[in-house]
């Protein structure tokens, strides 16, 4: 396991919390780490910019499931629809995943 992995995974640790990700009737729960909006995201006191969350490969691969554009992502009371997914890799093996996603329903 490379530094980037241990990083990652650290930080998620300490600072995510659980999630939901949701595919095809198919629930994945994960810890999650999404970083605060920054000052630059919000406007009028509300944030503005797209949901982020970062997540560890395991969970998904645990799934059989590769994270995509248009599933949900569930963080407590809000349902958010995925953007993107952007592969995290440490050296060739992915590690994680960046999910971007809008809505907050």
């Amino acid at each position: 396991m490379g530094w980037i992995t241990t990083s990652r995974r650290r930080q998620i640790r300490t600072k995510g919390r659980q999630m939901i990700l949701e595919h095809s009737g198919i629930k994945v729960p994960l810890l999650a780490y999404a970083p605060p909006p920054t000052a630059a995201d919000i406007q009028s006191g509300v944030a503005q910019a797209s949901f982020v969350a970062e997540i560890q490969a395991d969970e998904v691969q645990v799934a059989g499931i590769t994270p995509a554009a248009s599933m949900e992502i569930v963080d407590g009371s809000k349902f958010y629809t995925l953007t993107d997914a952007i592969p995290i890799y440490d050296r060739q093996t992915i590690c994680g995943w960046r999910l971007i996603a809008a809505g907050g329903q």
